[in-house]
């Protein structure tokens, strides 16, 4: 079980940190803003959802899960730290001989081609290969996304294939790109060198 501090990713527009359940506001306004704008992405979402109850457990169970060494789920803020534009999420944290996770990612639709998510998944992917010591990062993506799938290619993710009928988004099986990007520095033993 990991006691890690929680992390503050700043770069030189964002701020990546965890939320704190008292924040909640922050996210149920983004997550209402953006409902039509993520609605194609994203599985089907109640209207539970988009509600500050739901936010406060939400964070709250991001931080246990970061602290059991499960994932680490960043929201990515301006820099004065007032405004949510995005997530970057590192979930489903695997160890042993596998020292991989899944990342999923979204942007505020006001700030679609500003280059902030490119920014904040590069210092994010810094921070799990260099910090907790993962070797491979696999992110998937609708195929007609080329948006994401450019990001991605961008980043120096390899498409490894397709996967039919991968996930449930917005209430249809959907197929999807796999790919992946290893931790150049990363050794047999599984941590950064």
């Amino acid at each position: 079980m990991s006691t890690d501090s929680l992390p503050e990713i700043f770069t030189r527009r964002l701020c990546l940190r965890f939320l704190e359940p008292h924040e909640a506001h922050l996210m149920t306004r983004f997550r209402i803003e953006n409902k039509k704008h993520l609605e194609p992405w994203e599985p089907k979402r109640t209207a539970r959802f988009f509600t500050e109850p739901f936010w406060q457990l939400q964070l709250g169970a991001a931080v246990r899960d970061f602290r059991q060494g499960h994932s680490v789920c960043l929201v990515i803020l301006d820099k004065p730290q007032r405004e949510v534009l995005g997530v970057c999420n590192y979930t489903n944290i695997i160890r042993g001989t596998f020292q991989s996770c899944h990342l999923g990612y979204a942007l505020s639709e006001q700030h679609q081609g500003d280059g902030l998510m490119g920014e904040a998944l590069q210092s994010s992917i810094d921070y799990i290969f260099k910090s907790r010591g993962l070797h491979r990062i696999m992110a998937n993506y609708l195929p007609h996304n080329q948006r994401s799938g450019k990001l991605l290619e961008r980043l120096g993710f390899e498409v490894e294939g397709r996967a039919k009928q991968f996930l449930l988004i917005n209430d249809r099986w959907e197929d999807h790109v796999l790919t992946s990007l290893i931790n150049p520095c990363s050794n047999p033993s599984g941590h950064s060198s």
